[in-house]
C-alpha cells in the first residue's frame, strides 16, 4: 500500500510577500495588479476573511476589503521559493509530482532518511520548510493521491491531517460529491437529479447505473466513492494542455476578438513547438463575458493543426459556435491545444507538419 503526501503551501504568493516585507505581516494582502481588468492571483488569510479569493476581479476584492494592500506579483521570487521547497522534498524521496509552484504529491512509501512513518515524514518536511524558507505548508497523508489532496485542505493553514487506510470509507462518506475530481457544478447537478449529493449516496448507487449514465467516468466515480485511486505519483507529468489567454482593455463584441485569437494562436504554437515528441489533437477556445460567464468550445479535427495559422483558423471557427446574442460583450479570450499524444502513437500523414 502506498504512503502519499500532498503538500500545499499556505497562500503561497501572499505569504512570500509577507515574509519579505515585515510591514505586510498581519495585514490583508492581495497579490494583483490594481486596475479595472485585473484579477486576484492570491490573497492572504487576512484578506480571505473578507471573502477575497483567487481569480476574483481585483475591483471586487477592493470593494470587499477596502483596507487591502495590493501587491503586484513577482513570479521570479515565487519560483525561487518553489525551487527551495522542492529541494527539501528531494531529501526525502525522488517520487515527486509537482502540480504547480505551491503544491506537489510525494510518494514516501520508502523514504530516503528511513523515517518510520509517512506522518513523521510530513511533519519533518513541514518543519524544514518553515525553518529554511520562513513559509508554512499544510499536508495531507493518505493511501492515495485522491484522499491526500482532500486531507491537505482539512486543517489549513499550517496543518496536518492523516487518513489511515482503515479510515478511508468513513472519512469520505459525509463529503459533498463536489470534492471529487471532475465533479463541477454541471456534474453536481446531474448527480443531484439522481438524489446523489454526498459520497455515501454515490457509493450506494449501483455501478451499472453509473456507467449507463456517465460512461467510463461512471466507473471512476464508483472507484473514488470507495476510496480507490491507483494513479501513481508521476515524476514527469506529460503535457495535457498548452494555452494562452488575455484580457481586453475594454469589453468587445465577438467579432472583434479575431486579432487577439490570432496572436494567442501564435503564442500557443511556439510553446507547443517545445514538445517535439507529442502532438496536440484538440483545439480549445475560451471566452469570458462581461458578466464573467466562462464559455469553452473545442474541436478534435481529423487532421491535427499543422501550423499557427491553422490553429487560429480552427479557433475562429469555434468562435462561430458560441451562440450568444450579438449584443454580448467579452472581456477575455483564450486559445489552447489539448489531447496531446505521443507522436509515435499517432499515424501522421506525409508532410502533415511541414510548412506550406
Amino acid at each position: 500500500m502506498r504512503k502519499i503526501l500532498h503538500i500545499d503551501m499556505d497562500a503561497f504568493y501572499a505569504s512570500v510577500e509577507q515574509r519579505d516585507d515585515p510591514a505586510l505581516r498581519g495585514r490583508p494582502v492581495v497579490v494583483a495588479w490594481k486596475g479595472a481588468r485585473s484579477v486576484v492571483c492570491a490573497a492572504s488569510y487576512e484578506a480571505r476573511q473578507f471573502g477575497v479569493r483567487s481569480a476574483m476581479p481585483a475591483l471586487r476584492a477592493e470593494r470587499l476589503c477596502p483596507d487591502a494592500v495590493f501587491v503586484p506579483p513577482d513570479f521570479g521570487r515565487y519560483k525561487a521559493a518553489s525551487r527551495q521547497i522542492r529541494t527539501i522534498f528531494a531529501r526525502h524521496t525522488d517520487l515527486i509530482e509537482p502540480l504547480s509552484l505551491d503544491e506537489a504529491y510525494l510518494d514516501v512509501s520508502v523514504n530516503k532518511l528511513g523515517i518510520g512513518s509517512a506522518t513523521a515524514v510530513a511533519q519533518t518536511i513541514r518543519a524544514e520548510i518553515r525553518a529554511e524558507t520562513g513559509l508554512t505548508a499544510s499536508a495531507g497523508v493518505a493511501p492515495n493521491k485522491f484522499i491526500a489532496k482532500i486531507a491537505s485542505d482539512w486543517n489549513k493553514p499550517d496543518g496536518l491531517f492523516v487518513v489511515r487506510p482503515e479510515q478511508v470509507l468513513d472519512f469520505l462518506a459525509p463529503l459533498d460529491v463536489g470534492r471529487i475530481p471532475g465533479v463541477g457544478k454541471v456534474m453536481q447537478g446531474k448527480l443531484g437529479d439522481l438524489g446523489i449529493r454526498s459520497v455515501a449516496e454515490l457509493r450506494a448507487f449501483a455501478l451499472p447505473a453509473l456507467q449507463a449514465r456517465f460512461g467510463h467516468y461512471g466507473r471512476r466515480l464508483h472507484e473514488l466513492a470507495h476510496g480507490i485511486d491507483e494513479h501513481p505519483v508521476l515524476t514527469e507529468r506529460p503535457t495535457q494542455q498548452i494555452s494562452a489567454e488575455d484580457t481586453f482593455a475594454e469589453d468587445v463584441a465577438l467579432t472583434a476578438t479575431g486579432p487577439m485569437i490570432e496572436t494567442l494562436a501564435e503564442r500557443v504554437w511556439r510553446a507547443a513547438a517545445r514538445e517535439p515528441d507529442r502532438i496536440a489533437r484538440t483545439v480549445v477556445l475560451k471566452l469570458k463575458t462581461r458578466e464573467f460567464r466562462n464559455l469553452t468550445r473545442s474541436l478534435t479535427p481529423g487532421t491535427p493543426p499543422a501550423d499557427a495559422a491553422t490553429l487560429a483558423r480552427i479557433a475562429l471557427e469555434l468562435r462561430d459556435r458560441v451562440g450568444l446574442p450579438a449584443t454580448t460583450r467579452y472581456r477575455l479570450v483564450g486559445v489552447g491545444l489539448a489531447g496531446f499524444v505521443e507522436r509515435t502513437s499517432f499515424t501522421i500523414q506525409p508532410g502533415l507538419f511541414a510548412s506550406e
